[in-house]
C-alpha cells in the first residue's frame, strides 16, 4: 500500500493526493514510534497517580467525595 499525503493549495484551492518518499514515510514511521513511547509513558504515571491517590483515601479512611468537601 502506497501512502501518500494530501497537499491543498490555499492560492487555488485545489486539493491534491501525494505519495510519500522513502524519507517521509522513515519520518513518519519515527515520530509514531516515539509517540508511542511518550504515550505509554503518560499512561503510565497517570495509572502510578491513581495508585498513590488511592492508597492516600485509604490511609486517611474517606472517600473521594469526602476529600473533594474537604478540598472545597
Amino acid at each position: 500500500m502506497t501512502e501518500f499525503k494530501i497537499v491543498l493549495n490555499a492560492l487555488t484551492g485545489e486539493i491534491s493526493q501525494v505519495n510519500l518518499t522513502n524519507d517521509e514515510i522513515a519520518q513518519r514511521q519515527i515520530d509514531k514510534t516515539a509517540f508511542l513511547e511518550i504515550q505509554t509513558k503518560l499512561d503510565a504515571a497517570k495509572a502510578a497517580n491513581a495508585a498513590t491517590k488511592t492508597a492516600l483515601l485509604t490511609r486517611l479512611g474517606i472517600t473521594e467525595d469526602e476529600a473533594r468537601l474537604l478540598l472545597a
